[in-house]
């Protein structure tokens, strides 16, 4: 049995996907990449408000409310674009063709 990641895989399965520990990488690399976007998305759009309370006071909570759902926005928006990437990486690797390939109309 092989490693992926933390995670064990069978060599049979490791024979057969021969990108698999390529897709993983590249979604670690997603998921690290949607991390960072919430933790600085939310310290920008907190201090951002930080700034803008000085001339309109607002209770603090609702900075904080706000601040954890755009980052939590932007932070979908990166990982949803970044997986997508890797989706089209494992296709790519499994069949040697891109999915915009696949799609296309050949009786042209």
């Amino acid at each position: 049995m092989g490693n992926l990641g933390l995670s064990r895989v069978d060599d049979a399965v490791a024979a057969k996907h021969t990108g698999l520990e390529e897709y993983a990488a590249c979604q670690s690399n997603a998921f690290m990449k949607g991390v960072f976007t919430f933790v600085t998305g939310t310290g920008a759009t907190f201090g951002l408000q930080m700034f803008i309370q000085r001339k309109f006071p607002y209770p603090v909570q609702w900075s904080l409310l706000v601040a954890a759902v755009a980052g939590s926005v932007a932070s979908y928006g990166v990982t949803r674009v970044e997986t997508q990437k890797c989706s089209n990486l494992w296709l790519f690797l499994e069949t040697g063709q891109l999915p915009k390939d696949m799609n296309t109309d050949r009786h042209s």
